[in-house]
């Protein structure tokens, strides 16, 4: 045999050997996997991460449940790195893409997932992924990715609604459960924030903190009030839309169940901070906001699963709008859990457990169903 014919045979292997892989993994994706790559895809970070969040928040803890929710964190800190590395790539390789994602009226939105997604996997650092690397790094990690899931979560909070007030196409049926995106981050600033006070220096450090916190509680709830009020009236003139979108109603859920998480939170940690009797005060407020507030949540939640029910009988496409279906679910797991240690309800606790169930089913359908669509077929990339 000539050497020409067995490099052609070695040749030949190794582009079958590629071939078949390639039947494993991005079968049916034709060009660069990070082409598409899009703020939204943070969102299966945060639905991942609150499902660790949430596990062990529950009243309720069984043997196994802290191990599982230190393995789920550890998914979602992979994802993380793995979409931070991807977004990178998609900006050096694919700039003038990159670019344009802000200028989309619907996509831009979903510029208030990167923040969120590095917030929910901080605060998992310090509720759960301490047990594998120790309380001093989880606390550096929190202390990280807290201070720069805020500055972005704050300057997406004001630059997206300035595009939409002053570029973006926006139409009398345009309103819609993604609009809620860009305003969120700093609720859950505001709710993992709490658990930095007591690492701050005592005095002026911790009032600043605390009284920040309130404050971004105070622009991403009222935010959020007005943009509810626009998908309300949405719905109401103009019906539910196409059906890709209808997951999105479930984004309604998310600063409800963070905003009574974050009140309980804060007023929790408020003894840390300022006299015993506003301290005490606080602690009321969390308990006459959060009830009210929760209980307009399950309306919420209601009405969502109705539309979605409905919606599914004719036909549910999938896609990454999915992930509408956890985080959101999550926050009022975490909220109806902060009520009930506050006040020793059980029926409260049975609530929370109930959602958190929910959040467990929705996350594994989807989790399933994006690793198909990402990793093995790379249709979700195309």
């Amino acid at each position: 045999m000539s050497a020409g014919t067995a490099a052609g045979q070695a040749s030949a292997g190794q582009v079958a050997a590629r071939t078949g892989a390639r039947r494993w993994v991005l079968r049916d994706l034709t060009g660069s996997p990070v082409a598409n790559i899009t703020p939204n895809w943070f969102a299966s970070v945060m639905g991942t991460g609150i499902v660790a969040n949430a596990a062990v928040s529950l009243p309720w803890q069984p043997a196994g449940v802290r191990t599982f929710a230190l393995v789920v964190w550890l998914i979602a800190a992979t994802l993380l790195v793995v979409l931070l590395a991807a977004t990178a790539l998609h900006w050096r390789r694919f700039p003038a893409r990159a670019r344009g994602h802000h200028l989309n009226p619907v996509m831009a939105h979903f510029y208030g997932a990167p923040p969120m997604a590095l917030l929910t996997v901080g605060s998992g650092a310090m509720l759960v992924g301490k047990d594998l690397i120790g309380s001093q790094a989880a606390l550096v990690l929190d202390t990280v990715l807290w201070s720069a899931g805020t500055v972005l979560g704050l300057a997406v909070a004001v630059v997206v609604p300035y595009l939409a007030f002053t570029r973006h196409e926006v139409r009398e049926d345009s309103a819609f459960g993604g609009w809620l995106m860009p305003v969120v981050p700093p609720m859950v600033s505001a709710a993992t924030g709490a658990v930095l006070l007591a690492h701050l220096p005592a005095g002026q450090w911790r009032l600043t903190l605390l009284l920040a916190c309130y404050a971004m509680f105070g622009i991403s709830f009222l935010a959020a009030l007005l943009v509810l009020a626009q998908v309300w009236g949405r719905l109401m003139r103009h019906k539910v839309g196409p059906a890709v979108m209808v997951p999105t109603l479930w984004i309604g859920l998310g600063p409800l169940g963070q905003s009574v998480t974050a009140v309980n939170l804060l007023g929790g940690h408020a003894s840390e901070v300022i006299d015993p009797t506003w301290a005490h005060a606080l602690l009321i407020a969390g308990v006459v906001f959060g009830v009210p507030v929760l209980g307009f949540a399950m309306l919420w939640a209601a009405l969502a699963l109705a539309i979605t029910v409905r919606t599914a009988r004719a036909g549910l496409p999938f896609s990454l709008t999915w992930w509408s279906f956890t985080f959101p679910v999550g926050t009022c797991a975490t909220g109806a859990a902060a009520l009930a240690a506050r006040t020793g309800s059980v029926a409260l606790g049975g609530l929370s457990i109930l959602l958190f169930v929910g959040l467990l089913t929705a996350w594994a359908v989807v989790a399933v169903r994006t690793f198909r669509g990402a990793v093995l077929t790379g249709t979700l990339l195309a």
